[in-house]
């Protein structure tokens, strides 16, 4: 019978297919992740040089951040004085 052969070469194909899509995908996932620590790591360093070392469980409050959280405080971080105001944005803003 003639069908199988073909049935099982467009099974290759879709398979190949989905493989590859799945792989561009996994890429695009991969290089948002990348960009998202970039962010965080920035972030980390413009607050550790406007107000000194971090503490472990402030630096660990801010990875937890969601992307729109992170850039809010990326631009509020340039009115900061002191870590209060960063400990006081973390809690108004970790939900």
């Amino acid at each position: 019978m003639r069908l199988a052969p073909l049935y099982q070469e467009e099974k290759a194909r879709v398979r190949e297919e989905g493989y590859q899509i799945g792989k561009a995908e996994g890429k695009a996932e991969g290089k948002a992740e990348g960009k998202t620590e970039e962010g965080i790591n920035l972030i980390l360093r413009q607050l550790t040089r406007k107000l000194g070392n971090l503490s472990p469980e402030l630096t660990n409050q801010i990875r937890q951040l969601n992307l729109e959280k992170l850039e809010n405080l990326g631009e509020m971080l340039l009115d900061f004085n002191n870590l209060d105001d960063l400990e006081q944005w973390l809690r108004n803003n970790n939900h």
